[in-house]
């Protein structure tokens, strides 16, 4: 009795293992596409990086410092200024707050952007395109955009 008891038991685990097999081959192809295309698309960013970073560190920059100041070039902040304070811009760029202000330091270092006090947070800091910052902004970005439309036209 007990073995019958047993094999009652066995019998459910065993359809259940073999049942959950189709399903689990099934999702494993389902997650391997899936990985496939993280890493191609990771790969599309890489290549897109680097061309980025090729053309535009002929005029000094790279491609993060580019994006700063199209984020600054681009929109109003949401206070409606054309400054934004450092926390608002890390919202917008891939950087970690410590690389963004290493950053910014570069960048004004070079004058092309300028950092104030906000007048309504002493805490906070305001980061504004120079005149210089602007005029190559606008030098730029039918470059960055020609590597952006000739990269991501064939994904």
């Amino acid at each position: 009795m007990c073995m019958h008891g047993m094999q009652m038991h066995l019998i459910p685990v065993q359809r259940w293992r073999f049942s959950a097999t189709v399903p689990r081959m099934a999702a494993t192809k389902a997650e391997q596409a899936l990985v496939d295309q993280w890493r191609d698309l990771l790969a599309l960013h890489a290549r897109t990086q680097c061309e980025l970073d090729r053309v535009l560190h002929e005029h000094g920059l790279c491609a993060s410092d580019f994006e700063v100041l199209d984020v600054l070039a681009g929109s109003r902040a949401p206070d409606g200024t054309c400054a934004y304070r450092v926390q608002e811009i890390s919202e917008r760029v891939h950087l970690s707050q410590s690389a963004l202000s290493r950053l910014i330091a570069r960048l004004e270092k070079c004058g092309l952007v300028e950092r104030a006090m906000c007048s309504k947070d002493r805490r906070g800091v305001r980061v504004a395109l120079t005149g210089k910052g602007r005029a190559l902004h606008g030098e730029m970005l039918p470059v960055q955009r020609a590597v952006l439309r000739r990269m991501l036209a064939g994904g």
